[in-house]
Order: structure tokens, then sequence, then C-alpha cells
């Protein structure tokens, strides 16, 4: 699976349990760790503990993917999911908010987020 689609894939497992705030960024141009960020926000430590399960879960036994790597856990508001090309953060809010990775990576494209923006509100064909 490319990258990308992994990213997205990520993105939506998130969701899934109700990540908030999901976000792509694509830091092929400014890293060479990583080609894409998924930042995802959730509440209390059983929010994120479901998110990050979710997301480890459903690629390991769909896609056959592991984490090359885990950092962090629930208990500390902020979980690392690394994928090699594609990094997942779990963030409860407040932590999210406080390190701002999203201005610290402000350079980055967002990936699918004006699409989505889009169709959500375009109005129904036919209304007027």
């Amino acid at each position: 699976m490319d990258s990308k689609k992994l990213a997205v894939l990520c993105r939506k497992l998130a969701e899934n349990k109700k990540a908030e705030n999901a976000v792509i960024l694509d830091v092929r141009k400014l890293s060479s760790v990583t080609d894409y960020f998924v930042i995802v926000s959730g509440g209390a430590e059983p929010h994120l503990r479901a998110i990050a399960d979710e997301v480890t879960d459903r690629l390991r036994e769909e896609h056959q993917l592991r984490p090359r790597a885990i950092d962090g856990d629930a208990a500390a508001a902020w979980q690392v999911l690394d994928y090699f090309d594609v990094i997942v953060h779990v963030m409860r809010a407040d932590v999210r908010q406080k390190y701002d990775l999203e201005s610290l990576w402000g350079d980055a494209p967002r990936v699918g987020a004006a699409k989505a923006k889009r169709k959500a509100i375009r109005p129904a064909s036919g209304a007027g």
C-alpha cells in the first residue's frame, strides 16, 4: 500500500472511533523521516486507547501491517504509532494545542481537507 493511501486509511480508522479534528500533513518535501503525519485528537484515556487500538488492530488484521514502533501511551495523553512512511499522532486535545504540530509543520500541505469541506457545504442538486 502506498504511503498516501495508508495515511488516509489511518485517518478513517481513527474516525471510526470518533477521533476529532483528524488532519493529514504531507511532509515528504520537509522531512526525511516520514511521508505523512496523521494527527487526531481524543478525549480521556479510554478514548485515546480506543483510537490507537482501532488503527493498530485493523491494520494488523486486514493489511498485515504492524507499527515499527509505538511511543507513549494513552495515559501520557500522546501516543505515536510509527508505520515508517506514516506516523500517527493520537493526542488529547489540550496536549495537541500545547505542542501545535500543525503550526510547527505549517509548510506541509494538508491531504483531503479542502475537498471534504467543499462536499459538506455544497447544496443538494435541484435546491434553490
